[in-house]
């Protein structure tokens, strides 16, 4: 009687595993390059450069806060986890996907207010 029970258990599971199968195929294209969750237009070297000077005026690095409206995703930009954004970061975020353009807005928010 455990012999047949035993038996019995193991024909489900054999059958449960070849009746599963491998399941969909993979999409064409759909594991190549980095992973980059919600990835934008890939940017040229000139809509990059205009929107580091707009992103970063002063050129140095770009802080968390203020790469906000501009980075798709900050730990995958910042390589080097230092906590800023780097123009070198920045420009290969570019080439990737990662860097998007920040509505008028939301720049308009970040900027400091006019002197008087």
């Amino acid at each position: 009687m455990k012999f047949a029970t035993l038996t019995a258990v193991a024909v489900l599971f054999s059958a449960s595993y070849a009746f599963a199968g491998a399941g969909a195929p993979v999409p064409e294209g759909s594991q190549s390059g980095d992973s980059s969750g919600r990835p934008s237009a890939v940017l040229d070297d000139a809509a990059c450069q205009s929107l580091w000077t707009v992103a970063s005026p002063d050129g140095d690095t770009l802080s968390g806060d203020m790469a906000l409206p501009y980075i798709v995703n900050f730990q995958m930009v910042d390589t080097d986890e230092d906590g800023k954004i780097s123009d070198a970061e920045f420009k290969t975020a570019c080439g990737k996907g990662w860097v998007q353009s920040a509505d008028a807005s939301t720049t308009k928010e970040m900027s400091p207010p006019a002197k008087l």
